[in-house]
């Protein structure tokens, strides 16, 4: 299929005629359905030829699915450029193809066999002509996957794609930086060393003797899986080097981690052979991450702002919006100060219509163009209709959001309402948002952000809900709280509780689970994670959780992760206003023996 062009020069009526497109949403939306084994006609159809391209163009595979941008301004930014595959012909004469599989795998060899897309890629490969494959770019390249299947993959590597096991205690989906156990030379990884690499899925290979020629290195996450592989010019990651964005120290120069495997495969020839410093990284780190909160202020400027609980006025007499900069500018700050993640939360409001808000998707555009760690975002994303009646659903929104420059959706009032329709009927729709995205991108790209406020009780038999014995106790002495789920930017209060919100959100397909925390939140705050509310929902779920509310300290960071089951913590006013720079927050964990992306 033709990719289509998504360049920082589009201009709005070229992004607005995608829109009512939607072409590709419907492409994806219609490959769910069709689940069959793939049948593959003979590849020896197919010439490989060489192409008459110039050595500075890279040839990209993108399917139309998933945040691709950043592989294209990782590319442009090692100064290459970039000719997108229209046609099987694309591929076979590609001097080196780069295949940047994000998403589901079903839907995706859908899409690739359309005009002959997988048969041109296996028979390339086939030919040991320079690839590289990138997360769901290696798992197609094995026989078969158990995601919505058994689907048939390119068959080229023995072995079936398998679920991550949680059984064993592990989060699913495997989310944030993780170490690899380099097993043979692979060219591409050796600058990485014991450096931490980017992670986000929920399916993997596993080593086997069949396949154990092609693995060039793994990696260890409640078992050891597949994390890369090589065989002559062919090379496939597990992990994004586009999102890796950590450093490498050299004598004379430093590189990004991920960015020196891009280097290494685009450049073989040129790379720098000394030996890097080495790293410490040994397992899956926990994540420290910056958090935005963005919308317009009384001039219509785009500003990063923050609430008192969620207040985001000045108690003065011009009674402004509380400005604490560029959104842009912040974001690459804290990524050069060591953020793990950055998430922008929309609170502007475009409520009647999302995708009419262009500033947000040209903050997203421009932060992916040198930001090199995974982008959140979140607000107004939902099925919504314009005033002209035209209906978009929730996920030709996300769809924009991704081509924009997110790597993860995050949705907050919309999966309480879906929640709160599962728990009444017991029934998976399909038709939420949660459900319609996690669907096509897999669970891995859907966040669900939680706003809850406590509820104080003296007896947890007063209440339905999940309650729990409180650290501190209430205004009159009480010791239990539940807490009350809110949506509308915390303005309203919903008859459902954070732990059910919870298990309900997980079984609907939530890959992650933002847990802020109305009571603690706000410049006035500052005084510790809710520890309570945290080890409450962690125990509950099998998915990542993202601790959040109420920081004011390294200190707290130390104490989410040591009391509690929680994979990150995130911050936004003590960053901001410089109270706690990032870096000191993540020396502090790793001098008390946490493992952190240094």
């Amino acid at each position: 299929m033709e990719a289509p062009s998504f360049s920082s020069s589009t201009s709005s009526s070229h992004l607005l005629a995608f829109r009512s497109s939607s072409t590709y949403s419907r492409v994806l939306l219609r490959s769910n359905i069709q689940k069959n084994h793939l049948n593959f006609k003979s590849s020896r159809n197919f010439s490989v030829r060489a192409s008459s391209n110039g050595h500075s163009v890279v040839t990209l595979l993108d399917y139309g699915a998933g945040n691709v941008r950043s592989v294209r301004n990782a590319i442009r930014y090692l100064g290459f450029d970039i000719k997108d595959v229209k046609s099987p012909e694309d591929i076979l004469n590609a001097d080196r193809l780069i295949f940047p599989g994000v998403g589901a795998f079903s839907p995706a060899m859908d899409v690739l066999n359309k005009n002959g897309m997988g048969e041109a890629l296996r028979t390339y490969i086939e030919n040991d002509r320079p690839f590289l494959g990138i997360c769901l770019g290696l798992q197609l390249l094995f026989e078969s996957s158990e995601e919505n299947g058994p689907v048939n993959g390119l068959g080229l590597i023995p072995g079936v794609v398998q679920r991550f096991d949680s059984s064993n205690d592990f989060r699913v989906p495997h989310i944030g930086w993780n170490a690899l156990k380099i097993k043979k030379d692979s060219e591409i990884l050796d600058d990485v060393g014991d450096h931490h690499v980017y992670f986000v899925h929920s399916y993997r290979a596993i080593p086997s003797d069949e396949n154990k020629d092609w693995i060039s290195s793994t990696c260890n996450y409640g078992d050891d899986f597949i994390a890369s592989v090589r065989r002559g010019s062919v090379h496939a990651v597990q992990f994004h080097p586009e999102k890796s964005g950590g450093k490498i120290f050299f004598i004379t120069s430093i590189f990004k981690v991920g960015l020196s495997v891009l280097r290494r495969f685009l450049q073989p020839k040129s790379t720098v052979t000394k030996k890097p410093i080495e790293g410490k990284a040994s397992k899956l780190a926990k994540r420290v991450i910056a958090c935005l909160d963005v919308r317009t202020n009384d001039k219509g400027d785009l500003v990063v702002t923050k609430g008192d609980q969620y207040d985001v006025r000045e108690h003065t007499k011009e009674n402004e919006v509380r400005n604490l900069g560029k959104p842009i500018e912040l974001a690459g700050q804290y990524y050069k100060d060591g953020a793990d993640e950055v998430t922008f939360l929309n609170i502007t409001g475009f409520r009647d219509f999302p995708l009419g808000d262009l500033p947000m998707l040209q903050v997203l555009r421009c932060t992916s163009e040198n930001v090199f760690v995974p982008l959140t975002v979140g607000g107004g994303i939902r099925d919504f209709t314009d005033i002209n009646g035209r209906h978009y659903s929730s996920l030709e929104v996300a769809s924009e959001y991704f081509r924009s420059g997110a790597d993860k959706i995050s949705i907050g009032s919309d999966a309480v309402y879906a929640a709160e329709e599962y728990i009444k009927t017991g029934v998976k729709t399909g038709k939420s948002s949660l459900e319609q995205i996690s669907k096509v991108y897999g669970n891995q790209a859907v966040v669900v952000s939680i706003d809850p406020r406590r509820v104080y009780i003296n007896d947890p038999n007063d209440v339905e809900f999940k309650t729990v014995r409180v650290t501190n106790r209430g205004p009159n002495g009480e010791e239990f709280a539940w807490y009350q789920c809110t949506v509308s930017g915390g303005r309203e209060g919903r008859s459902i509780g954070a732990y059910e919100l919870a298990k309900a959100v997980e079984e609907l397909g939530a890959g992650e689970i933002l847990l802020n925390c109305i009571d603690c939140d706000g410049e006035c705050q500052g005084n510790g994670f809710d520890i309570d509310l945290i080890k409450l929902i962690s125990d509950a779920v099998s998915i990542p959780v993202i601790a959040s509310s109420g920081a004011g300290a390294a200190e707290h960071f130390e104490e989410v992760f040591t009391k509690t089951n929680t994979s990150a913590a995130l911050a936004a006013g003590i960053f901001h206003r410089k109270e706690v720079p990032i870096h000191s927050v993540k020396e502090h964990l790793s001098k008390e023996g946490i493992e952190v992306r240094i």
